[in-house]
């Protein structure tokens, strides 16, 4: 059997989301959901991102149900670029739309979407509905505020990311004692590195 894969609108804050659904087998026991937030809109970055779609990938293998979105604004996606709030908004109606009661919730997001995962983890948390884990891969932590996370985040960074310096990430992770998973010579894209990028995830969740 192989995993399926559907897109669907959804009504969001500023108008109907384009979401796309990976999920196991039918008749597999699904471990819980994973809403994945892609990178910048105004830098090109989808749902469609290869290294979104690798998150997705390892959480579908490891027998979650992955959720990607565009954000407003992008491709089949209502509304206009909002400087990183209206997104903040954007995937906690994902989620809303998404998350099954007492089932686990990952957070994961990529660059822009890392940023995006925090702030919206930071708002469950204080809504008393906690998301289980997040996975922030390169996270943008120079332009955006990343929010404070919880000690059991998996933070992946490439040492030679050109886009986000991994000095930043480690200044903003050192004051919460939060451990960095450091890929020797990758970019901020992973390029070559995503098999690798792919295990390093599977292992933090097998």
């Amino acid at each position: 059997m192989i995993a399926t894969h559907q897109r669907q609108p959804l009504a969001g804050p500023a108008g109907t989301l384009e979401v796309a659904i990976d999920a196991p087998p039918p008749g597999a026991l699904e471990q819980g959901v994973a809403v994945l937030c892609h990178p910048h809109p105004q830098h090109g970055g989808t749902m469609d991102n290869k290294v979104v779609a690798t998150l997705s990938r390892a959480f579908v293998q490891l027998g979650w149900r992955a959720v990607r979105f565009n954000f407003r604004g992008v491709q089949g996606s209502a509304g206009e670029w909002d400087h990183g709030t209206g997104e903040i908004d954007d995937a906690l109606a994902v989620i809303d739309a998404h998350r099954a009661p007492h089932r686990p919730l990952v957070l994961g997001g990529f660059s822009f979407g890392g940023y995006v995962a925090s702030q919206a983890a930071a708002r469950l948390a204080a809504q008393a509905a906690p998301a289980t884990r997040l996975v922030l891969i390169a996270p943008a932590a120079v332009n955006f505020a990343l929010a404070a996370v919880p000690a059991d985040t998996l933070v992946v960074h490439g040492e030679a990311d050109d886009v986000v310096p991994m000095s930043a990430v480690l200044d903003w992770a050192r004051p919460q004692s939060l451990p960095v998973t450091v890929v020797p010579g990758a970019g901020h894209f992973f390029h070559g590195q995503l098999t690798l990028l792919k295990q390093i995830v599977g292992a933090a969740f097998r």
